[in-house]
C-alpha cells in the first residue's frame, strides 16, 4: 500500500558511507528529506546531490537533516561524497532493498526495452513527530532541494 501524506514514516537502520548504522528514529524531533536515487555519480543524481549540497546552509540553518539512499555500498557513497563535497549522509540499500521497498521506492523499470528492478527517484519530507510531511514521485533531479525549499517556505 502505497505511503500518504500524514502517515508515520516507517522506521529503518541502515549503513552509512563509513559503514555505521544510522536509524531513522534518532532523527526524532527534527525534519528529514529522506531521497532516493538510482546510482551514484551518474548525471541525475549528481545534479540532485549536489542541488541538496549548494542548498545546505538553508537546510542546516532550518535544522533539516538530508538522508539520500540507494543500492550503492559504502566505499562508492564514500567517494562520492568525497568528490563532490557533498556534506550530508548516504544510506545504503542492498538488494533486495527493503526500506526503499517500505517507501514504494523499488520496482520495476524500463530503459530501452529492457525491464529490470530498481531503485525510483523519490522523496519524502519527514516532520519532526516522525510523520510524511510531503512525498514528491516526479522528481526534477536538478531543483528537488529548491522545490522543497519553497515548499516548506524555509529561508
Amino acid at each position: 500500500m502505497a505511503l500518504q501524506i500524514g502517515d508515520q514514516a516507517p522506521d529503518f537502520t541502515l549503513p552509512n558511507q563509513d559503514g555505521k548504522p544510522i536509524k531513522l528514529s534518532s532523527f526524532k524531533d527534527q525534519r528529514v528529506i529522506l531521497y532516493f536515487y538510482p546510482k551514484d555519480d551518474t548525471p541525475g543524481c549528481t545534479k540532485e546531490a549536489c542541488n541538496f549540497r549548494d542548498q545546505w546552509q538553508i537546510l542546516k540553518r532550518n535544522g533539516v537533516q538530508v538522508l539520500g539512499i540507494s543500492k550503492d555500498e559504502a566505499k562508492s557513497h564514500a567517494k562520492f561524497i568525497d568528490k563532490y563535497q557533498l556534506p550530508f549522509t548516504l544510506l545504503t540499500d542492498a538488494e533486495p532493498c527493503p526500506v526503499a521497498s517500505s517507501y514504494n521506492s523499488y520496482g520495476l523499470k524500463k530503459f530501452m526495452g529492457r525491464e529490470y528492478m530498481g531503485m525510483m527517484r523519490h522523496t519524502y519530507v519527514i516532520n519532526s513527530t516522525g510523520k510524511i510531511e510531503m512525498i514528491y514521485l516526479k522528481v526534477k533531479a536538478a531543483t528537488m532541494a529548491d522545490e522543497i525549499i519553497s515548499d516548506l517556505n524555509l529561508s
